[in-house]
């Protein structure tokens, strides 16, 4: 069943004077405490619709959904309780309810954890948002924590792994976590760096041409994404109120009004032009049931921009890099961020922090070692390897080198399946694993990393609490495709809940 269709059924129920009760969630594992959840639930109306979240929107921790979304819905709709099961999209939390506008919604006693710990938001200020007129009924149930009984009955993680979670919990309890993220809210951020248009163009391979050796792909469809730096405004500005953003667009096809209609409102953008060249735009040709990219095709002007629209952007810079407690710089190597950019930042910042990106348009030239003096560092393991010209030390020992030679505070390293490594100033080493079990897409994970690592530096948080975020963060954006949607605050404490209750 379509939301638009259990939305109509809804309708008429309720003119018919029949009140509807409606739960929602994931529902992966249909145990006591959901059972005796929708008895319950039922008691209050005449008519039980069960919402069931999609598996992409599920971000509950590693592994999950254990089940797929459809099994989900058929055992839910089994039970004799349920009249109405759909599955629903669930980008915005509770969306959902507010549409189907039932007369109760039914939560259980894990909404009243998150209620105090995550959610405290969306029940309190924004209850009306989200649950609009719906009266909110708490019933018994939920006493079984599927959570639980996934992080401790099924092998999701290493022992290594769980080790280390247990060992964080010690030191760092969930409320800790909570009131450190929160503290992010009021820090003023300014973000400086390339722009660019994602493109996804999904095709089916038809098989190999009779006159050429190559594969002839059919079109499927498109999807594009603001990516880059105004992905990362995104995923910063779920945490801090407002963001401000300095970057660069094309004057031909700047693709502005798409930009702007793909920023969160608390992003305040200020955009510079560049006249030889159009704002970036990469173009990756993906097979859509292997979810496989093809090749892709790049959009840009790589040399660096000329006197005049560099000379505009310094004078910005220097009038207002000083109001901020945090400058981040996102660096793609396409052009944008010259020598002189970078000397006008390191001059006029309180505190920076840095990422170079080395990509196809740039390997081997876009290095760290370009920047002085950065406060915090965020590289991936081939980055830090091309800025030291060593393929083969161990990389705790290059990461000290560069952190060393760059006279930064902190320096982490992004590892892929290996997690990250971190150096502080007093050289210290901090190992994290990684925390993903489900991989999507790895294009902008390290963007999200970046993007809640850097604030959580500067507001002094410890080098260990750092790299969890990050890790934690980067576990979410890998499940993703490119960059659709930002890492929220309330999916990273969603995840971070579950996978802290390791036993």
């Amino acid at each position: 069943m379509l939301i638009n269709d259990l939305i109509s059924i809804v309708f008429r129920l309720k003119e018919a004077g029949k009140t509807v009760v409606q739960s929602h969630g994931v529902f992966d594992l249909v145990h006591p405490g959901i059972i005796k959840h929708l008895e319950e639930a039922k008691t209050q109306g005449d008519v039980l619709v069960v919402t069931i979240i999609r598996d992409k929107d599920v971000r509950r921790g590693p592994g999950r959904p254990i089940f797929p979304e459809e099994l989900r819905a058929q055992n839910v709709a089994s039970l004799q309780q349920v009249d109405y099961v759909c599955i629903v999209e669930e980008a915005t939390p509770f969306e959902c309810v507010r549409r189907i506008k039932p007369d109760i919604f039914a939560k259980g006693q894990a909404y009243k954890e998150r209620d105090r710990k995550i959610h405290d938001k969306i029940y309190e200020e924004e209850k009306e948002f989200y649950f609009g007129k719906s009266t909110i009924y708490e019933t018994q149930g939920f006493s079984f924590s599927s959570s639980n009984l996934i992080n401790n009955f099924l092998d999701l993680y290493s022992a290594e792994t769980k080790d280390f979670l247990i060992r964080f919990a010690s030191r760092y309890s969930f409320e800790d976590v909570t009131g450190r993220l929160e503290s992010l809210r009021k820090m003023n951020v300014l973000l400086i760096g390339d722009g660019i248009i994602d493109e996804y163009h999904y095709c089916a391979a038809l098989g190999r041409s009779s006159k050429t050796p190559i594969v002839v792909n059919k079109y499927i469809g498109q999807e594009e994404f603001a990516g880059a730096v105004f992905i990362i405004a995104n995923h910063i500005a779920g945490m801090c109120e407002k963001v401000h953003l300095v970057t660069l667009l094309g004057k031909k096809d700047s693709r502005e009004d798409f930009i702007l209609s793909n920023l969160k409102p608390n992003v305040e953008p200020r955009f510079f032009y560049r006249d030889d060249g159009p704002t970036i735009v990469k173009k990756r040709y993906v097979n859509q049931y292997l979810n496989q990219k093809l090749f892709e095709i790049n959009y840009l002007n790589e040399n660096y921009i000329n006197g005049n629209c560099e000379s505009g952007i310094i004078n910005y810079l220097k009038k207002v890099v000083p109001r901020y407690d945090l400058v981040l710089v996102s660096d793609f190597g396409h052009g944008f961020i010259t020598e002189r950019i970078i000397k006008t930042i390191s001059k006029y910042a309180t505190m920076f922090a840095v990422n170079t990106q080395t990509n196809a348009a740039n390997t081997g030239y876009n290095m760290i070692t370009k920047y002085k003096r950065p406060n915090f560092v965020c590289l991936d393991e081939t980055e830090a390897r091309l800025a030291t010209q060593d393929k083969f030390s161990d990389i705790g020992d290059i990461a000290k080198r560069i952190a060393s030679k760059l006279n930064s505070d902190f320096l982490i390293v992004t590892l892929g399946k290996k997690g990250s490594i971190g150096v502080n100033k007093n050289g210290e080493i901090n190992y994290t694993p990684v925390f993903s079990t489900k991989v999507v897409d790895t294009v902008g994970a390290g963007d999200a990393f970046f993007a809640f690592t850097a604030p959580c530096f500067a507001k002094g948080m410890p080098l260990d609490f750092v790299s969890f975020i990050g890790n934690s963060v980067g576990a979410l954006a890998v499940q993703i495709i490119g960059n659709k949607k930002p890492v929220e605050k309330h999916e990273l404490l969603e995840f971070i809940h579950t996978i802290l209750n390791q036993r």
